[in-house]
C-alpha cells in the first residue's frame, strides 16, 4: 500500500467480506480466475494490486486505519426488502 496512490473504501451488504474476497482473487494472482481483479491485473504476490478484509473482524481493525466512525455512513437500500428475505 506504500508503492503508490491508494484508494480506500468500506463495502456493506449481505455476506459482503466473502463476495468481496470471490471478486478479488485468490492471494496468489496465478491461482485466481480469470475475471476477478487479482487474476485479470495482478502478476505476483507482492504487488497484488488490491487487498481485502478476510474478516468482519480483520475489516473492523483495517477500516479503523483509514476512517473515523464519523466518515462511515451506513445506508439502507430501498430495494433490499424486495431482493433478501
Amino acid at each position: 500500500m506504500s508503492s503508490g496512490p491508494v484508494v480506500a473504501m468500506v463495502w456493506q451488504g449481505l455476506d459482503v467480506v466473502k463476495m468481496a474476497r470471490m471478486m478479488i482473487g485468490e492471494t496468489n494472482p496465478a491461482e485466481s480466475l480469470p475475471g476477478t481483479i487479482r487474476g485479470d491485473f495482478c502478476v505476483d504476490v507482492g504487488r497484488n494490486v488490491i487487498h481485502g478484509s478476510d474478516s468482519v473482524e480483520s475489516a473492523r481493525q483495517e477500516i479503523s486505519l483509514w476512517f473515523r466512525p464519523e466518515e462511515l455512513t451506513c445506508w439502507e437500500d430501498a430495494a433490499e426488502r424486495w431482493i433478501y428475505e
